[in-house]
This record gives structure tokens, C-alpha cells and sequence, in this order.
């Protein structure tokens, strides 16, 4: 199987939650399944602590997705540009963003809703954004993983998901 990963937490030296997330989740699934191929889609240049293993192809988008407008263009465009070239059986997102311009499944880790909730904890368009995007993202993922059962019951009740698509893995 190939699996196409969004990889833009991945950060040398600036891993934050979803980043360790990420590093975590992703390590272990490359070693523990080397029949599987992996495309990692980075946005911005990686570093080779990264490619965890010889299953692991690197890509890297044309433009650095750090901001709201840039948001629109890398998972609407460059993304599904990746992911029609690559043709993976699956899209894995370990930090809640995706396209809805392609028909690849989704699996999408939603650690939370929070901006929902808290709106002012964030910029004017990043709130902007992910209001819009998210509930769309949970709508159209295959599966949807979160990490608490908390987070699970907030996402099934604000934006109206079936929990039978609703796996939790917990942080460790």
C-alpha cells in the first residue's frame, strides 16, 4: 500500500505538540510496516532525521503553506497535484488539515476543536479558516482519529459526526 502523509509538522528543532505528534506516530508506523510505501509531502525543505526509513519517499510541495491564503493553494492545489502523480491508496494527516480536492481517503487526526470554542485565542484568519475548513474536513474523511474521548464526544456533537467514524488514540 502507499500512503501519502502530510508531513508540514515535522520540523527540525521546533516540534510542538502536533509536531511530537507526528514524529511519534510516524517513526513508528514507517518501521513497523515495511511493506507499506510512504510519501512524505513536506512544505519546506526536510531534514534526513525525517525519512525514517528506505520506505519513505520525500516530496516537497512548491510553496511553504505558513499562512491562511497559503493554506488554500498548497491543499488545494499543490497537494492533490502531489497526490495524483503519486496515486497513494490512502492520505494521512496526523494534524487535522486536508484537501477536499481529491478523491485519495482520508484518515485525519483532529486532536481538537478548540478554535470553535475559543475563537479569540487565534488570528482573525486563521479562525476564519479553520471554521470553515474543518467541519468540511470532518465531513469528508474516511475515518477521523482524535485523542481523547472528550474530543471525540465534541466533535460528534458540534459538527455533527457520526461516531462510528471516530477512532481515539491517546497521546502517550
Amino acid at each position: 500500500m502507499r500512503i501519502a502523509v502530510n508531513t508540514q509538522h515535522l520540523l527540525i528543532n521546533k516540534k510542538e505538540g502536533i509536531g511530537w505528534f507526528a514524529h511519534e506516530t510516524l517513526s513508528r508506523m514507517v518501521r513497523n510496516h515495511p511493506e507499506h510505501e510512504f510519501l512524505f509531502i513536506f512544505d519546506r525543505p526536510w531534514d534526513k532525521s525525517f525519512i525514517y526509513g528506505s520506505n519513505v519517499i520525500p516530496v516537497k510541495t512548491k510553496i511553504s503553506s505558513r499562512h491562511p491564503i497559503l493554506w488554500l493553494w498548497h491543499y488545494e492545489v499543490d497537494i492533490p497535484l502531489i497526490l495524483k502523480k503519486y496515486q497513494p491508496d490512502l492520505f494521512f494527516s496526523p494534524d487535522g488539515w486536508m484537501s477536499l480536492n481529491t478523491k485519495i481517503p482520508t484518515v485525519n487526526v483532529i486532536h481538537d476543536i478548540n478554535f470553535i470554542h475559543r475563537p479569540l485565542d487565534l488570528p482573525f484568519l486563521v479562525r476564519k479558516y479553520c471554521n470553515y475548513f474543518f467541519p468540511r474536513f470532518a465531513l469528508k474523511a474516511k475515518r477521523i482519529v482524535t485523542v481523547s474521548e472528550f474530543s471525540k464526544t465534541d466533535i460528534v456533537q458540534t459538527l455533527k459526526i457520526n461516531p462510528d467514524k471516530i477512532d481515539i488514540a491517546y497521546n502517550g
